[in-house]
């Protein structure tokens, strides 16, 4: 179970130079207006063997005055609520102000490490300004240039110092593990609770190590998963009922430790940004999906027109990931519940399947031949072999070519459109690469 480590800090202190910098990614829009980022604040840091995710949490601030201190506030509050460890990140530049003395406050409040981090520290007189931090009673001041990397090793191993170690909760292996994700209100307790029903001796809970992460083990009807349920679900704080920015927070640790993620949205809603923003996470994860469109009992027109069109919209959203099941439920009503529980591990299976050599070979050689890669620069690309690599998290697909850096992204996904054709992975993503041979 891995864990989560938040950056909070008021703009432009450079919290996500700091991100790309852990996450050794370009990818946080950088640039000096106030609440630029978005949607590209979740990755993965490793250093010294161990691993953890990193929230930036400057994407999700609304601009405009008035709300913009309120909406840093309640940020900093869920992250708080949420991660495992908080790096609180100032600027040496501009020097200690009131807003940074706010966030302190509500940071002092918790029982989380925090580290602070005096960024933009580029020489030693830099380094004795960072010494006014201080003041804000959160200890130390670690001092770094996120741009330029300084500092960070240092960071990042007081950073492995306190955080816990990662504990494995003791859950069987070979059990899928099941997560219901969504935003605040697409009914993901109702279905919880469709699936559990009141009679909760045929569910065990096994608390996980990570704070308020539970794998409940359903058995019973012939299904035995576990379900990875996020306490959230059952504490509703409405202070942060409206935050996109929580309900991802939230999503985070059960995407991170499920196989599946049945993925709700509100068909009173239709498909919006913050669904996106948690698919988006699946996807980082590589993780099985299967799309429940709830309320579906609320619709007045369920005609078969309307469910081609809801399911187009979805699918043309989420491209170009578009093999995964829609099913249109209702909690309230337990309309198809069973048929949730069913493609969720119908989806499971096909993570799971092996595909022979020979097989492959007989069928996608001919369809390859038939549409070779388009050449370049009158360099012919022949595809001579493919295989399945064998124990992958997800089906993984090596083509082996005599010049494997021509063949560029569109050819990959025709390869990725005929796996998908001629062999059932449905909801589960695959991963094609293209070696020398």
């Amino acid at each position: 179970m891995g864990n989560l480590v938040a950056i909070v800090g008021r703009p432009n202190v450079g919290k996500s130079t700091l991100f790309n910098r852990l996450t050794q990614s370009r990818k946080a829009i950088v640039s000096d207006t106030a609440g630029t980022t978005r949607d590209r604040q979740y990755g993965k840091c490793s250093w010294n063997g161990r691993e953890f995710s990193v929230v930036d949490t400057g994407g999700w601030v609304v601009k405009s005055d008035d709300i913009f201190e309120d909406a840093i506030r309640k940020q900093v509050t869920v992250a708080t609520e949420e991660a495992d460890l908080v790096l609180f990140v100032v600027d040496v530049e501009t020097g200690l102000t009131d807003w940074d003395e706010d966030v302190a406050l509500i940071l002092r409040r918790t029982k989380l490490p925090v580290i602070l981090v005096a960024n933009k520290v580029d020489n030693s007189a830099e380094y004795y300004q960072a010494s006014e931090f201080y003041k804000l009673g959160l200890g130390e001041p670690q001092c770094i240039s996120a741009a330029t990397g300084g500092g960070t090793g240092d960071l990042l191993d007081l950073l492995l110092t306190k955080l816990k170690a990662d504990e494995e909760p003791d859950i069987e292996e070979n059990i899928p593990r099941f997560a219901v994700v969504g935003r605040p209100n697409a009914g993901k307790s109702s279905l919880i609770n469709a699936f559990i029903g009141e009679d909760r001796n045929i569910v065990t809970d096994i608390a996980g190590t990570t704070r308020d992460s539970i794998y409940t083990r359903y058995d019973k009807f012939g299904f035995d998963f576990y379900l990875v349920d996020t306490a959230g679900i059952r504490r509703k704080n409405k202070v942060t009922e409206d935050l996109e920015f929580y309900s991802v927070m939230r999503s985070i640790r059960a995407i991170e430790n499920s196989d599946v993620c049945i993925l709700m949205i509100d068909a009173t809603r239709g498909i919006e940004a913050q669904d996106m923003n948690i698919f988006q996470l699946i996807q980082k994860n590589n993780k099985s999906l299967v799309v429940v469109v709830n309320k579906w009992d609320l619709v007045e027109d369920k005609s078969q027109k309307i469910i081609d069109t809801f399911e187009s919209a979805i699918r043309n959203r989420m491209a170009p990931f578009v093999d995964f099941p829609i099913i249109f439920s209702s909690a309230l009503t337990k309309q198809r519940i069973f048929k949730v529980m069913e493609t969720a591990k119908k989806v499971y299976l096909n993570r799971k399947s092996r595909i022979g050599t020979t097989k492959l070979n007989e069928v996608l050689l001919p369809l390859i031949e038939a549409y070779p890669p388009p050449s370049i620069k009158g360099k012919y690309i022949k595809i001579k072999y493919v295989a399945q690599i064998p124990d992958t998290q997800i089906p993984s697909f090596v083509f082996y070519a005599n010049l494997p850096q021509y063949v560029k992204e569109p050819y990959k996904r025709f390869l990725e459109n005929k796996i998908r054709e001629n062999w059932d992975l449905h909801g589960c993503p695959i991963h094609v690469f293209i070696r020398q041979k």
